[in-house]
């Protein structure tokens, strides 16, 4: 296996989950059950398997019992963002975990499900970074490879990678996948309290900076409970 350009990735676990109700009315969306485990379990499986070592989850929806849940793992090792005073987004989410997080780092939906293709995802992201050129380097996919997606697509990428927002209206050929590999520089002179990473995403674009990696693999939305059996449906014939 390839060395992965970190050892540590954000897992993004705070939010409420309004797309998944009424399953997430009492428990947090990444402990929804898919193919037999929790979202979120689904997810840390993956890191452990690339080899990533650590994991910071920021927590707030049912904190509690997320947290719990996250005692029980011991690869990879699991540290918690506590932002159950208040609920930061996500860029926000990441500033305030930044302390924990080693430069460059991955960041990740706790709800994310995919299959990999030749290489895993996190190797991908490696062997593509380039931090003279990168704020992030972002997974995305083709429509061809977007299970459960119905939407018209998130972004343009040029020959050399850079990536460009969708215009209104339009259909772009990338979606992102949720996952992503990060500069420390991209969060600089970053708002306080709550903003999402747009914002920074906005300004790594007009700066040429924010780059794209085409996923090889499949890649499952799995946002509300009317996504939860195909996916496993997939996964079971995967």
């Amino acid at each position: 296996m390839s060395r992965l350009a970190s050892d540590t990735a954000m897992v993004m676990a705070a939010g409420l989950g309004k797309r998944m109700r009424p399953l997430t009315a009492s428990q947090p969306k990444p402990m929804v059950r898919v193919a037999g485990k929790p979202l979120i379990d689904h997810a840390l499986d993956r890191l452990a398997e690339a080899g990533v070592e650590r994991a910071v989850v920021n927590v707030h929806y049912y904190a509690d019992a997320l947290e719990a849940h996250l005692k029980e793992r011991a690869r990879p090792a699991v540290t918690i963002s506590d932002e159950r005073a208040e609920l930061l987004e996500t860029g926000g989410g990441m500033k305030k975990a930044l302390p924990h997080l080693p430069d460059p780092f991955f960041c990740l939906n706790s709800d994310n499900i995919w299959l990999d293709g030749p290489r895993d995802a996190f190797t991908d992201l490696s062997e593509r970074w380039d931090p003279e050129r990168m704020d992030a380097l972002l997974l995305v996919v083709p429509h061809a490879r977007a299970r459960n997606f119905r939407g018209l697509g998130d972004f343009h990428m040029d020959p050399h990678g850079r990536l460009k927002r969708r215009l209104a209206g339009r259909v772009a050929p990338f979606i992102y996948t949720g996952i992503q590999l990060v500069s420390h520089r991209l969060l600089r002179d970053s708002p306080e309290g709550r903003f999402g990473t747009m914002e920074l995403w906005e300004r790594a674009i007009a700066e040429g900076r924010l780059f794209g990696a085409s996923f090889t693999g499949c890649w499952y939305e799995v946002g509300t409970p009317q996504a939860i059996a195909p996916t496993e449906e997939a996964l079971q014939g995967g």
